[in-house]
This record gives C-alpha cells, structure tokens and sequence, in this order.
C-alpha cells in the first residue's frame, strides 16, 4: 500500500507491513491475525495473491 491511503490501484496486488493502518487494512482484507499475516509475507513474499494461497492453505 502506498503512503496515502486512498491510492490503491496497485496496492491491491502487493502487501506492505511499514505503516500501521496497512497492516489493519490487510488483516481485515484477508481475515487474519497479525502474526499470521507477517507469517505468510515472511514465506511467500509481498504478493497478496501469494499471500492469499498461503494464508488459505494454513487453516
């Protein structure tokens, strides 16, 4: 996510964990705690389709 918040476009495609509001954004996004998002960009990289799989495959 970029450092204003209301441009997204391509945002959308990749996770950054460097502000606050980004991380609630994408805990919200994807259902998920905080160390289960850090997890996933940790094994997968900052792709959210990445993230997504991984983050589905985990439950």
């Amino acid at each position: 996510m970029s450092d204003d918040p209301h441009k997204t476009a391509l945002d959308r495609k990749l996770i950054s964990l460097r502000e606050d509001y980004e991380v609630r954004n994408w805990m919200k996004s994807l259902n998920c705690t905080e160390n289960q998002l850090r997890r996933a960009v940790q094994a997968v990289g900052n792709s959210a389709e990445k993230v997504r799989e991984y983050l589905s495959k985990q439950d």
